[in-house]
């Protein structure tokens, strides 16, 4: 396999150059085996069934590279375009061609249609399959395609535009009788605008772009300053994400659950839905997992919703997959929210529980197949679980965006598996490998994590597992918000709505809480990596002497801190038996020696229970991090004679930040509302940066003068620069008072 140059001087200049090269499934963690990969679905792939013979991916990423498994199944050829900097990613040395279309910023990139287009002159493609996001629905783009003979794989240009536009499609869902929240059915103009119809719907309010999705272009508004700020900075997002930034504005439904219904459509007026799938649990209206089927949906909910969706998709000739989201009610009444005319992030559950290869069946309508089911043959077998695993810190605001490249990374894998999954399995969906870089260009995804299960329970069981023993090194996740949330009461019950994070955690997400038998077997698996390091240490290679040392049962007595609290340990390590003997208060604990101070992944036995920890980072003196229960403690060992002195160490202290707007985030500056010597008070809004897409407003925490601003618009800052910083007025006049007391004192 030839691998691709990341040099932005070195692709500039060679724009739509065509690479090609040989590639294989062994070459890519994520893709298992064909075999495996087949056992996700039930369909019987038609070979002999002509389709394509080359598609081109017109995205990037994790959906490139699902895309292209199907591809690689049915025996098509792939071609995959790239900006200059994800020249050497997943999906280009996936694909059997690649071709560069441009600069890492989208709109020179994967949103230049006509550059796709050339691409698919010069590599011979047939087809083109947009994955979503980017021109998944851009009806210029899909037109077009029509005009070159080439076949685009997802709905007809009319459906998009129909459907796409979430105005038009309020308005043809009335038609349809599907049931719609009320709101303002046209396009707010302006701010003012948005205040007027905000007050005339009532608060609270959604205000969202007209051509959004995933989350981007939507804030909600409980006043009237917040519906003015709401439309300015999702009007900017949606130009951003979607070269359209005509807003809408409509009621909030206040805790709903967020229920969508995946179709299926052919181009010979055939429609079905593939069941539902619960999304409730969102931050900043963007997914965080969700599952299929819903715990909430009983048969008779699902018939109703699934024949709405139905009927709205036949009145336009829906012909392809895509997702109708509704908001539904405690009551179980149910509001058409918006159609997303394209392949949705979480189309693996579906497929998990109804073993539809929902790629393959788009191929097969866009080359103008029948479809091979009706409704009747659609059953749920199993539950399915999605959790997106993101680079962000889940500790701001339930996960802002990070940076960074990826330095071990190493996905949870299926511990065995026969011909048919019977016992549940685990599908990793991701555009990344070991050495990738998260950028701030794109969106932050690193996988999307799918556990299927016999029922709802095991399948959750099966996705707090693979969480355990994901690791990622390099760049902040969100793993320990996705852990929690999994074994967290009311999630386990079912009991979820939209509002679900800022209910369970009103104060931000703060890491797992600790009870004492778990704070007490993190004390001892800290003491056993202590021990086992030390009687490494004594080991000397082909020395009589080292194993004579290392034989000796020696009792360690030890003081270990976990946060806040101390805890004396005393740890034995038995050579014979292969086990510790740890006491920790009044309780003696075996644990079993399986160690490796290599791996990452700690998996020991505590008195028969299994448990699995991971190893972030050690030092000589003692200092160990430890991930347990998805979130990461930072532990420090002392030996007994050691830890008296310890009060004699003087605090470190804190450093006061309040005085400066720090980034929460890397990101790109997109305005600066003041200058030096402003006045500022607090709570005002004085810059706003922007990371995958996302806007963010940064407000002032105290009132004071602007003493230096360090950024301007248009540059990049990294997580906690100072962009802006203030000076306390009062305390400056103040000591200047004093000084000029001083010198007349002195004359």
């Amino acid at each position: 396999m030839r691998l691709l140059s990341a040099s932005r001087t070195h692709w500039l200049p060679r724009l739509g150059r065509i690479y090609t090269h040989q590639s294989s499934p062994a070459s890519f963690p994520s893709f298992h085996s064909a075999r495996l990969f087949s056992l996700y679905f039930n369909d019987h792939y038609d070979k002999k069934e002509p389709l394509f013979d080359k598609v081109l991916i017109a995205n990037r990423g994790e959906i490139a590279c699902r895309i292209i498994k199907t591809c690689k199944t049915l025996g098509i050829k792939t071609v995959a375009v790239h900006s200059d900097v994800d020249s050497n990613a997943m999906h280009v040395r996936m694909a059997d061609q690649a071709i560069l279309i441009g600069t890492a910023q989208t709109a020179d990139s994967y949103l230049r249609w006509e550059r796709i287009i050339d691409a698919c002159r010069k590599t011979g493609a047939q087809a083109v399959h947009p994955g979503y996001g980017f021109l998944s629905e851009n009806t210029e783009f899909a037109a077009h395609l029509e005009k070159e003979k080439i076949a685009f794989v997802g709905p007809n240009s009319f459906a998009i535009n129909a459907l796409g536009d979430k105005i038009h499609s309020k308005e043809l869902a009335v038609k349809a009788r599907v049931n719609t929240i009320p709101g303002f059915k046209g396009e707010v103009k302006d701010a003012d605008h948005c205040v007027q119809l905000a007050k005339e719907i009532g608060y609270p309010v959604m205000i969202k772009a007209s051509a959004g999705g995933g989350g981007k272009g939507m804030r909600i508004a409980t006043n009237d300053h917040e519906a003015r700020d709401g439309y300015r900075l999702s009007q900017q997002e949606a130009k951003s994400s979607f070269a359209d930034d005509r807003m809408l504005i409509e009621k909030y439904i206040e805790e709903p659950r967020h229920i969508e219904v995946q179709l299926i459509g052919d181009k010979h007026g055939n429609a079905i839905y593939l069941n539902e799938r619960e999304c409730s649990i969102q931050r900043r209206n963007q997914k965080v997992i969700e599952e299929a089927p819903s715990p909430f949906v009983d048969p008779e909910l699902r018939k109703r919703m699934g024949e709405q969706a139905v009927a709205l998709a036949k009145a336009v000739g829906y012909d392809s997959a895509g997702t109708i989201e509704f908001l539904v009610d405690k009551h179980k009444n149910f509001y058409f929210l918006e159609m997303n005319t394209r392949l949705q992030v979480e189309h693996p559950i579906t497929e998990s529980i109804t073993g539809v290869d929902i790629v393959y069946h788009m191929l097969r309508s866009a080359r103008g197949y029948p479809l091979r089911f009706t409704q009747n043959d659609i059953k749920i077998h199993g539950w399915s679980f999605e959790a997106r695993v993101y680079a962000e810190d889940p500790f701001k605001a339930f996960g802002l965006p990070s940076v960074g490249r990826l330095k071990v990374y190493r996905e949870p894998q299926n511990k065995s598996i026969g011909e048919v999954p019977q016992d549940g399995y685990i599908r990793c969906d991701t555009g990344i490998t070991e050495g990738s870089e998260i950028s701030l260009f794109y969106d932050p995804m690193i996988c999307k994590l799918i556990t299927v299960g016999k029922d709802r329970q095991h399948a959750l069981d099966l996705l707090a597992d693979s969480l355990d023993e994901y690791v990622i090194r390099g760049v902040t996740h969100n793993i320990p918000l996705l852990r929690d949330i999994v074994t967290e009461d009311r999630f386990v019950r079912g009991d979820i709505n939209t509002a679900y994070l800022p209910t369970v955690y009103p104060n931000g997400f703060r890491g797992k809480q600790l009870e004492a038998k778990e704070k007490q077997i993190l004390a001892i698996v800290a003491g056993c990596l202590y021990v086992t390091d030390k009687l490494r240490d004594r080991k000397f290679l082909n020395s009589t002497q080292g194993s004579k040392h290392s034989s000796r049962e020696r009792v360690y007595n030890l003081n270990i801190r976990v946060g806040e609290t101390s805890e004396p340990v005393s740890v034995q390590y038995n050579k014979a038996a292969k086990t510790f003997k740890a006491r920790i208060q009044d309780t003696e604990l075996e644990i079993s020696d399986s160690i490796n101070l290599a791996d990452p992944v700690i998996r020991v036995t505590v008195n028969g229970q299994q448990r699995v920890l991971q190893l972030i980072s050690r030092n000589a003196v003692g200092k160990i991090e430890l991930q347990y229960l998805g979130s990461v403690f930072p532990l420090h060992v002392y030996q007994e004679d050691v830890h008296k002195y310890l009060h004699w160490m003087p605090a470190k202290k804190v450093a006061d930040t309040s005085r400066q707007v720090l980034a929460p985030m890397p990101g790109l500056v997109k305005s600066i509302a003041v200058s030096v010597g402003d006045m500022v008070s607090e709570g005002m809004e004085v810059c706003v940066i922007e990371a995958m897409k996302m806007q963010n407003g940064l407000t002032a925490a105290v009132t004071g003068k602007v003493k230096k601003v360090n950024f301007k618009p248009g540059e990049t800052v990294g997580d906690q620069d100072v962009i802006i910083e203030i000076e306390d007025v009062a305390t400056k006049q103040t000591a200047a008072e004093s000084e000029k007391q001083n010198k007349q004192a002195r004359r």
